[in-house]
């Protein structure tokens, strides 16, 4: 698939069929993370796969689903073949920066943005994109209760997930309504050389 075709099918699913989806394409899917920026090279991202359906059903409880499908939605999460978690160690990045081809003469950067997250952004976007190229659906969820999600994946203290994305065949879903917004005029979100009102 060429990659505007990737990016123009990209969207958030939420529900899919109970088709089975291969595992070797999964980690494939999972490993597209690891692809994604790191500042500095500091590596800190960490990437679970979960397929074990107690496991999938609990972070759906976790998420609130029961909540979700008394509103007239489809159980999305528990129903998803998969979950992808990513997390990302803030201490890894504080580390590598006090490395001495890192360090200032001022000490380490003052981050006036905090890199890690803007990593695993990436590497979310990478696994959702990687998802759709390979035929599959994907949709990514902030799960409220994170030391939970933590907790039940027996994530290292220092990695802290940014949610969870649900990976499987795409089956026809309600749309959120978020998706009634005013379509994007290209003068608008586009400025060229500075920002113009």
């Amino acid at each position: 698939m060429e990659f505007s075709e990737v990016l123009a099918r990209r969207r958030m699913v939420r529900n899919y069929t109970d088709d089975p989806v291969d595992d070797a394409v999964l980690e494939e899917v999972a490993r597209a993370a690891l692809r994604a920026p790191s500042a500095g090279n500091s590596q800190a991202l960490g990437v679970v796969l979960v397929t074990d359906e107690a496991t999938r059903k609990a972070i759906a409880d976790l998420a609130g689903e029961a909540e979700y499908v008394a509103s007239g939605f489809d159980p999305w999460i528990s129903k998803a073949p998969a979950h992808i978690v990513i997390s990302v160690s803030e201490e890894v990045y504080h580390r590598r920066y006090q490395e001495p081809d890192k360090l200032g003469e001022d000490g380490e950067i003052a981050w006036p943005v905090p890199y890690w997250w803007i990593d695993a952004g990436a590497a979310m976007m990478a696994v959702l994109l990687s998802a759709v190229d390979r035929g599959l659906g994907a949709g990514f969820l902030g799960v409220h209760a994170m030391p939970d999600l933590a907790a039940l994946l027996g994530l290292p203290e220092d990695q802290k997930p940014i949610g969870v994305i649900t990976v499987g065949h795409p089956a026809p879903d309600r749309r959120s309504g978020s998706l009634d917004r005013k379509p994007a005029r290209a003068n608008v979100v586009i400025h060229r050389d500075r920002w113009q009102g």
